[in-house]
């Protein structure tokens, strides 16, 4: 008899649908065609355990399953579960009222037939319901996460037997319904840092609104204890809220990564990364062997913070050059590629020097002479290139630690940030892949970032005496161009373009000298 139902293969951020079947006839053997991995060959055993452990047995005759179509690689265990009710199905030892046919089944079986959780249930959960099916059957720790599609029946059980009781009708399961937007609207600025809890450090509380208001990538240098992480973590609290479009496509990638946690639903704030300075190029930026998204797409819509950036394996912030530009990461092999987006904030921090003190006010420099611009060099130009403001942080003072004065919190500044980005969705609103003007390209900078002659004056003046960069003229004119939006003009005043060249210290010729 043949038996036949459906699940799925996650490629990238999004799902395949694969047919499940399996026939019982005369002769020996299991049999398992359709390009299945070793997890998926497994699967023989974990099925014949559950399916002892309740009563059933597995056939001692010629089971072939077959899972199409063939030319799909099939990864992971999560077939465990189809397989063993369309086993049953097939040798005839249970008679379905419900349909196998109507729905997607995926979940990991254990020995003793309880489900585990799965990967990728967000984007299996979307692509069952876009293919039509009546309903999705999973392990009931995955369901919240899959109860965010609508308009599918969501049905979380616990072991194979919930799930036969539930195909035959002996048992009733109430699919999972919920909210989505509610959960959204009530949870899309839940950020538990906040910029009120920030005494002093005003300069760099500027600096990030201006980050956030154009999209800017910041580099902050300055001495340990100087207050440099603090700081970034409460950077996405200032940051637009996502859309529930944004908040869907963050979760899917989490969901792809198996990062969203057991009774996890849907991500409505934005993600901060925060990865060690050890990290390898492909946790970076993603890979391996069975490809999965990286540190830079798991802070897709959000910001990625490099802590101890020159600590970084040189090869790890080469590889991040591409995806800065191109907003998403490519994974080619011989026979497939898979892509994953990549748009993200890049914060990272670093000491000014190995031992920290370099310009600090009060302590004094242990390096040798040139160990400074050594250690500066380990970032490269072309990384540097990508990064629009250069912050150096202060140390906070004891006066300004011990007073009570009341600090701006983030969902004021939030609110600047929000009208700046609209006149920015305004301006770019018929420029493809362009949203803010940290995307803008040179010849957009031109027509764009206009100044007055009084300005380009300026402008000339600090890049002779400070020794500025050729690189840092688009930099400045893109952040004068922010803070000009910030400010609701039209145009660029002196002293927006003033405020915009104090943020390029890396850019001094002689800021190491």
């Amino acid at each position: 008899m043949l038996a036949k139902t459906f699940g799925s293969a996650v490629h990238g951020v999004g799902a395949t649908i694969i047919t499940i079947e399996i026939t019982v006839a005369q002769g020996l053997h299991f049999f398992m065609v359709g390009l299945p991995d070793s997890a998926v060959k497994e699967s023989e055993q974990r099925v014949e355990s559950s399916l002892k452990y309740f009563g059933y047995r597995m056939p001692r005759q010629k089971v072939v399953v077959n899972l199409a179509p063939a030319d799909i690689r099939k990864e992971g265990s999560s077939y465990d579960l189809p397989i063993g009710l369309c086993v049953l199905q097939a040798s005839e030892q249970i008679t379905l009222v419900r349909n196998l046919e109507d729905y997607v089944i995926m979940g990991e079986l254990s020995l003793d037939g309880k489900l585990r959780p799965i990967k990728g249930v967000l984007p299996i959960a979307i692509e069952a319901r876009k293919r039509g099916f009546k309903g999705f059957v999973l392990p009931a720790e995955n369901a919240p996460e899959a109860a965010i599609v609508n308009n599918l029946d969501v049905i979380g059980v616990e072991t194979i037997m919930d799930a036969v009781e539930y195909f035959e009708g002996k048992k009733e399961i109430t699919p999972l319904v919920t909210d989505t937007r509610e959960l959204f609207t009530n949870t899309q600025n839940a950020y538990d840092a906040d910029f009120a809890h920030v005494q002093g450090q005003e300069n760099i509380k500027r600096a990030m609104e201006i980050a956030a208001a154009g999209g800017h990538n910041v580099i902050m240098i300055g001495p340990p204890g100087a207050g440099k992480t603090m700081l970034a973590k409460r950077l996405p609290s200032i940051l637009p809220p996502l859309t529930l479009h944004e908040a869907l496509e963050t979760t899917k990638i989490h969901s792809v990564a198996g990062k969203l946690g057991s009774r996890a639903t849907l991500i409505a704030t934005r993600p901060f990364r925060s990865p060690h300075h050890t990290i390898s190029d492909a946790a970076l930026v993603g890979g391996g062997s069975f490809p999965q998204p990286g540190e830079i797409s798991l802070s897709h819509n959000g910001v990625l913070f490099l802590d101890e950036l020159p600590e970084f394996k040189r090869t790890a912030l080469e590889v991040m050059r591409q995806p800065l530009e191109e907003r998403k990461v490519s994974i080619s092999r011989a026979k497939w590629a898979v892509e994953f987006p990549a748009n993200f904030m890049l914060i990272a921090s670093m000491n000014p020097c190995p031992c920290g003190y370099y310009n600090h006010p009060e302590k004094e420099c242990v390096c040798g002479p040139g160990v400074v611009q050594r250690y500066l060099n380990k970032i490269s130009g072309p990384l540097l290139d990508r990064i629009d403001l250069h912050v150096e942080v202060t140390p906070v003072s004891f006066d300004q630690m011990t007073a009570n004065r009341p600090s701006e919190g983030s969902e004021t500044i939030r609110e600047r940030v929000i009208r700046a980005r609209e006149i920015q969705t305004k301006r770019f609103g018929e420029q493809s892949g362009i949203y803010s003007n940290a995307m803008m390209p040179s010849q957009m900078v031109k027509e764009v970032c206009v100044i007055s002659p009084a300005g380009l004056a300026l402008l000339k003046t600090a890049m002779e005496r400070l020794g500025l960069s050729a690189r840092a003229y688009d930099r400045i004119l893109k952040v004068s161009r922010t803070i000009a939006d910030l400010a609701g003009t039209e145009h660029i005043e002196i002293e927006h373009l003033a405020e915009a060249i104090q943020y390029r210290s890396l850019d001094r010729e002689n800021w190491a000298g």
